[in-house]
Parts: C-alpha cells; structure tokens; sequence
C-alpha cells in the first residue's frame, strides 16, 4: 500500500498544481527549492547539483536549490532559457506557526507572483535602455488589436491594427511576451497561450473597470470589441502572474497603426532598425545614433525610431526642440549634465506601484524629482519656448511638497534591503531615534558587560557574541570552560562546540532584551514610515510618470542634437507631396563603421519627384548600391521619427509605409528557400505598397533562371511604376532592365561608378546618372581571389556570351514589341470572397465562441458583397 505523502509535500503539490506548468520556487528557510521535474530542468540549465530529498510514490525525489539571496541572477538565466517560474514564499514565520498549530506545525505558503519574461521588473532582470513589452493580440466583430504593457514603468498602449498589419505591429513592438488565445488564429504569434475565455470582449470591458475602478471607459477613448479582447486578456494575465491585486498599468493609451509608418517585419530585420541581423544592439541604426544618458531617453529613442510618426506637426515639434538643442552647445551639454545624474525614476515607481519596491527606489524617486525640478527652473527661462519644450517644462514641476517628504524621511544613500533598517534619517521621527538610542545604549552596556567578564573571570579571550539562534551570548575557548561551569559562577551552559563552550548570564540576558526589543521595534517603526512614503509617492503616481515621461523627452532630444553635431547632420524639411531630395546623404552606420577603421564615406544625392520617381541603379557587385538604398530608407525613418539626418539637406513628403527588400536568406524552420523568401516580400509590396509609400528592392529575380528572374524583375518594375506609383530605388544587375526607360516616363537611370586601372577593378561608390557601361563581374571575382585559370575561363566564356548576344540581340530580344503592363495583364478571374471563406470553413472545428465571430465575419463579406 503506497503510504501518503507528507505535510510537506502534501503542500508542496498543491502549489504545484497551482503553478501548472511553471517551475515551482518553493521557500524553505534561505532556500528556494525544487522538486520532481522541475528540479531535472532547473538543475540542467542552472548547472547545479541535482540531489534527492525522500520518497514519494516509493520512488526517491529528486530536488535542487538556489540561496534566496542570490535568486534573481538564477531566475534571469531561466527566464532566457524560457521557463517561466512561481515564486511559493513563506506567509508565516515558524513561531506564529507553532503558536498557531503547534510545535511541529508546517508553515504556511502561497504562491505570490508568478515570473515570466514580460512582466519582469527588477533591475537586474532587465536591460535599462530596452523596454520589456508583454503583449495580447485580440479579435471579434472582424476587428484585431494588440493590447501592450511594460510594467516595468507602467505603461499601458492598445494599438487598433489588421490582420494584415499584425505582424509589423509585432515587429515594431518586440514583446518579450506575446500571448493569444490557445485556439484561435493567432496562436502563431504567441509565447504563451492563455484560455480562449481570458479574449471575451465583455469580460475584458468588465475586467478594465474594475481594475481602473470606473463605472465606464468612456474616458479612456472608444474601445472596440477586439480592443476589450485583447486588454482584457493582458490584464486578466497580469493578475495571474502578479498575485498582489495592484493595479501595475497606468491608463491606456489607444493607437491606431495608421497613426506611424508602417515597417514590416522583413523591413526592419533588412534594415537593422533598432536590432543588427546577427542579433543585439552593436550594428544598428539605434546603435549608431543612441547619443541618450539614461536608460528612459534610449528606450523613448527605440520606440521612435521603431514608430516614425505620420502627423507633420507632431515631427515638426519634435524638431524645433531638436533644433534649440542643437544651437545651444553649452545649454544641451549642462542639461545632459543634469540628466546623466537623474535615476530612472519611471521603473522605481513600476517597482514601488508592483509592491516590490525598496527604501533605494524612493531614495531614486527623491533624487529625480529633484533633478527635473532643477532642470525645469532653468528650461523655463528660454523664450521663447519651442511648443513641446512649454508642454515639457509643467510635467517637471509639482512634486515638492514629496520632494522635502522624501529629503528629511530617508538617508542620503538608502539601501536595497528594507530587512535591516537604517534607512530612515535621523531627526524624522523622534520616537524612531529614542528606539535607535535606547538599543545603542544597550549594546554600550553589553560591551561594558564583557569587559567586567574578561576581568572577573581573568579570561582575556572571552568574547560576547550574538547569533539568529541563541541570541546574544558569552563564548569562551573550550579550555577555560570549566571555569565558568563551576557553581555558583554565575554563568549557564548553553552549547558545547568543539573550540569554545558558550553560555549565558542574568545580566546580559536583562541587557540584550532591552537591544533587541528596541531594536524589533525601531525596524517596526521604519517599516511603517516605508509604506506611509510609499502610499504618498503612489497618490503622485500619475504626475511622476508624466515627469518620467517629460526626461525621457529632453534626452532624446539632446542625444539627438549631440550625434548631429557629431556627424553635421541636417534639419529635414517636410513638404506636401510626394518627393525624396536628398543632398549628399550618408549611411549612418556604415560611416561610422568606416571612421572607425580611417576611411571615408562616399556621400550621394537621391532625387525622387513626380517625374523620376523610380530609379533603376546598376552596377558592380561591392560598388554600394545596396547601401545607397538603404541610406535612404533610414533618413527617411529618421526624418519621420523626428530626428536631423545625415545630409547635407533633405526635403521629403511624408512616407505611409517603408519596404525594403535588400538580401534574404533560407527560412529552413518554414520550408523556404533564399528565392521564395524574396518572392513572398515582394509579393508582399506590390499588394500592399500604396503612391504614398517608399520601396527599396534589390537585385529582384536573382534567386532562380536567368530568363525567369529577368521577367519577374521587368514586371516588378512594370508594377510599381504603373500601378503603384511610388517612390522607389531598385538595384539590378540585369541591364536589359535599362530599356524600361524608354516606355517608363517616371523611371530614370542611374549607376554606382566603376574603373578598371590597369587590370584593377576601382570601386568609386558614387552614384551617377545613366547605366553602367558593364557589370564588372569577373573583375569583382578576381578581387574575391579567384584562381586565374578559373578567371581566364570565365574571361573566354564572357566573350563567346557577348558574341551571340550581338548576334541574337541578347536576353532582352523580342521584348521591344511587348505591350504596357496594364494592358498586358490578363484578368483574374472574379472571386467570390463569401463563397470562398464559406468552403474553407471546418464547422466540426468550430467553438461557440469562434462560429459567432465567424458569423460576424460572414456578415461583413456579405455587406462588402453587396
């Protein structure tokens, strides 16, 4: 008969149940221990023993353990390797246990938060200068929206997007946790899938009240019903995981994708907007232009730069800001002063609002608050005053009557630990200090009382010494102990060990009482004056996050002054239609890269209007055409992000959607060859690029055939100059596509610059109107170190190659009569988009819940239908 399990462990798999399938952090003392298979995976990504604690089941436990005090750093190496962990303390300490149940009494525990990768807020889990997003994607009625929280700082966004936009919304985003519903659509997109009755819409609205404890939302903007899925489901999980029944969000802010430039996944990844391609920082555009001192201003940076804005006058603030910065070299350079001293007081208060904050967070609070109360004394003298700088200035202001609070109630330098007090300044609290003197009166009176000892018993090596266990005590080397055991001395035995015996006394047991009874209740009183400083800096909550906000603001905005002045960076001018005039533009990373090693960049001018809006670029491999392309895509998303560029001028209208398809590579996880990855983007532009947009493309078709790549390239072309008629730089090495000037009005011809001298291929990485004379390609191979005799033969082909082209008039014959892309096309056949959603539905797959959200999408083909 199998025997019944433990308290302990009768305990133990309840939390665990509880926990599903987290690990299970179970506090033991000073330890943290796992069991079962949580101890098997722990211990093989932690590296640490794994041992077995008993029997369960007749079969031994296995178990391992990680010090409390040194959980965090062991928790950020499972949360990376993608564990999720629930933390089981101790709700009781083992005396009130016993009192309450007994000697042998197990000691209560529960599960009080629950750590995943998105809702992390410890310093030393996080990146300062990266935001940590946990995002939900909802749907119903046909709409999609994405509800995202950092709450780190506590900043709550709702993003109304598309099915279609998703993915880029995403990407923009970079949650370090996605959840959706475990049978839905987008389960996909998801880290962590949550029930499906976590996404109801009713639910999430009733959910949003009661967490904002509001009768309605109406204040907060007009929700849809994929809105309230998706913001209900983010906060029913945040409930899940934070255990505390705080609210963590601050109120939601509701965007819509139209609202920036829309960057797809595949764009951002080719143009390393704020990630390198081989995975970090180092590499990127972020990287190359992060000027910002604090970890707010670089994650404000990030989010800019990840969402160039769409409203001309919502650039045009931020760079008037930009440009009083950029004038005032002394102005900017004393304010970043000031700011390089500032904490980050947006994720103290997201630690403190959490119910894990420290006596050092509100030291941090203090300390900011006074910085941006220094900082807007100075800032409101300049006038006059750029719009955003007088929007900025008021939300640095307001806090000083918390200021003073804060300055007399702590110590200059409070520390991390609440546990050992000392944080409290002297003064404060006369009763506090009364507590600290009578406790220090105390321990004055035990050193007295070792020194009467050591001369009563005429033992110098006598010593008083305090432990967790018998408290304050008398300890003496074992050879003297007999000394002290005789009768009538005064002294009682406590514990033999093997060097020393120690023992107790009447007076120091009378001494250390009053210590530690002062001393329990000093920290009592300093605990309650911490949760009466931190109740007054949670009622400023909302204005501390505006002041958080404001920093942030100004240090973006002077990081971004001091890299133009770095690199003579420009104002870009925003015009009304739809044209791209770049003078002397420079890629911002590969300039930097090439300072870096002595060289110089070679700058270019881009001039795309009405009547050349599609440049058709050729010329040698190596010659920099892709880095042409990208140039201009990131000065466009730099103008956009509010931000000078570096130019030696630039004038463009507004860009709704940035493509770039510039390099690919395999996707083996989905089956994708290099070709069909390139195929998919491009397909992807040519269906959703509108005359607004900006596209880059780069060497199109070069993945398959010859003469098939040519066609599809031609096309390509065709497409975008009649169709979609946007601005566009398309890179090619097929110089048959050159002939499309003739019939294209709006495409010019342009080339990177090449010369051979004496037998050397010299690159010139200029760009120049016209064609390329050539490809230099077999020049490029010998610059790659190709073996002369495989060059020779290459040299003897190419010209066989060029010999039957003159004959036969080449890749491009029988093309000259090929009618206009709109003309040639031939009609698809009409589709019936009801008929079609109808046949690929599985009615046996369908929940309630999807078939009535089905429904709703039936309706609205039908409605579209008709």
């Amino acid at each position: 008969m199998t025997a019944a399990p433990t308290p302990m462990m009768a305990q133990y798999l309840a939390l665990k149940a509880e926990a599903g399938d987290c690990l299970l952090f179970y506090r033991m003392g000073d330890f943290f221990e796992l069991f079962f298979d949580d101890a098997k995976a722990a211990s093989a990504c932690l590296d640490i023993a794994l041992t077995a604690r008993g029997e369960h089941l007749g079969a031994p436990v296995p178990m391992c353990g990680v010090p409390v005090h040194a959980a965090e750093g062991y928790l950020a190496r499972l949360i990376k390797a993608g564990h999720r962990v629930a933390i089981a303390e101790q709700t009781e300490s083992p005396e009130a246990a016993r009192r309450a149940r007994g000697s042998k009494a197990l000691v209560d525990r529960a599960i009080v938060r629950v750590v995943t990768a998105g809702t992390l807020t410890e310093e030393a889990l996080l990146d300062a200068r990266s935001s940590n997003w946990c995002c939900a994607i909802g749907a119903a009625a046909g709409g999609v929206a994405v509800a995202a929280a950092d709450i780190s700082t506590g900043r709550f966004e709702i993003i109304e997007t598309t099915e279609a936009a998703l993915a880029a919304e995403l990407a923009r985003l970079n949650p370090a946790e996605t959840l959706a519903a475990e049978d839905g659509p987008f389960a996909h997109h998801a880290t962590t899938l949550r029930p499906r009755a976590a996404f109801d819409s009713a639910g999430g609205e009733a959910r949003l009240k009661s967490l904002f404890a509001v009768a309605t939302l109406e204040a907060f903007g007009d929700f849809s019903r994929a809105a309230l899925s998706a913001a209900g489901a983010l906060v029913d999980y945040l409930v899940y995981t934070g255990k505390s029944g705080r609210n963590p969000l601050e109120r939601p802010q509701i965007h819509r994708s139209e609202d920036t430039m829309a960057i797809d996944a595949a764009t951002r990844d080719s143009l390393e907007l704020t990630q390198a391609q081989g995975g970090g920082r180092r590499g990127s555009l972020l990287d190359a232009v992060d000027r910002c001192v604090t970890g707010a201003g670089a994650r404000l940076l990030a989010a800019d730069l990840a969402a160039p804005l769409m409203d001309a006058g919502a650039i045009g603030e931020r760079l008037d800001l930009l440009q009083l910065f950029a004038d005032d070299a002394g102005g900017r350079a004393a304010l970043r002063d000031t700011l390089r001293q500032a904490p980050d007081i947006g994720r103290a208060l997201g630690r403190l609002v959490a119910g894990r904050g420290t006596p050092r967070d509100l030291g941090q609070l203090r300390d900011g608050l006074g910085a941006a109360w220094a900082l807007a004394e100075r800032l409101a003298r300049i006038a006059p005053a750029p719009a955003l700088l007088a929007r900025l200035v008021p939300a640095l202001q307001g806090h000083g009557a918390l200021i003073d609070t804060l300055s007399r109630a702590l110590v200059p330098a409070p520390p991390v630990d609440a546990g050992q007090g000392g944080y409290i300044a002297e003064g404060y609290d006369p009763a506090l200090d009364d507590l600290r003197a009578a406790g220090a009166g105390g321990r004055r009176a035990i050193a007295a009382l070792e020194a009467r000892y050591r001369a009563e018993t005429g033992i110098s090596a006598l010593k008083i010494r305090h432990n967790a266990v018998l408290g304050y005590h008398v300890e003496v080397p074992a050879r003297h102990g007999d000394t002290l055991m005789r009768e009538g001395s005064g002294f009682t035995h406590r514990q033999t060990m093997a060097g020393a015996v120690r023992f107790n006394a009447p007076d120091l047991h009378e001494a250390a009482l009053k210590v530690t009874q002062a001393g329990a209740h000093a920290l009592a009183a300093e605990a309650a004056h911490l949760e009466e400083l931190t109740a007054l800096a949670l009622d400023r909550r909302a204005a501390i996050a505006a002041t958080a906000d404001a920093l942030a603001r100004l240090d973006v905005a002077a990081g971004l002054a001091e890299r133009a002045a770095e690199g003579g960076w420009t104002r870009p001018r925003l015009a009304d239609t739809p044209v791209f005039e770049v003078t002397g533009g420079r890629h911002p990373v590969v300039e930097a890269a090439l300072a870096r090693a002595g060289d110089r960049f070679v700058a270019n001018d881009c001039a795309l209007g009405t009547g050349a809006r599609l440049w058709l670029v050729t010329g040698p491999n190596m010659g920099g055409k892709s880095t042409f392309l990208r140039q201009n895509a990131l000065i466009a998303v730099l103008a956009q992000a509010g931000s000078f560029v570096p130019a030696e001028s630039a004038r463009l209208g507004l860009v709704d959607r940035l493509f770039s398809r510039v390099g690919a590579a395999d996707n083996l996880a989905r089956g994708r060859s290099t070709f069909m990855v390139e195929m998919v983007e491009t397909a992807a532009i040519l269906a959703q690029a509108t005359p607004a947009s900006f596209v880059i493309l780069d060497e199109v078709g070069r993945g398959t055939s010859t003469y098939d790549g040519l066609a599809i390239a031609w096309a390509v072309v065709e497409a975008i100059h009649d169709d979609i008629g946007c601005r566009c730089l398309f890179a090619t090495h097929y110089h048959e596509l050159t002939r499309l000037a003739e019939r294209c009005e709006a495409l010019a011809l342009h080339h990177v610059r090449a010369r051979e001298w004496k037998g050397d291929l010299v690159l010139l990485h200029e760009v120049a109107p016209g064609p390329a004379d050539r490809s230099y390609g077999i020049a490029v191979a010998r610059l790659a170190g190709l073996p002369p005799a495989t060059l020779a033969r290459a040299k003897a082909v190419l010209a066989r190659l060029e010999a039957g082209r003159a004959k036969t008039g080449g890749l491009a014959a029988g093309l000259d009569d090929l009618p206009l892309f709109a003309t040639a096309a031939p009609a698809e056949p009409a589709r019936d988009a009801l008929r079609d959603a109808l046949a690929a539905l599985d009615l046996d797959a369908l929940t309630p819940r999807a078939a009535l959200d089905t429904l709703y999408a039936l309706k609205g083909l039908a409605g579209e239908a008709g």
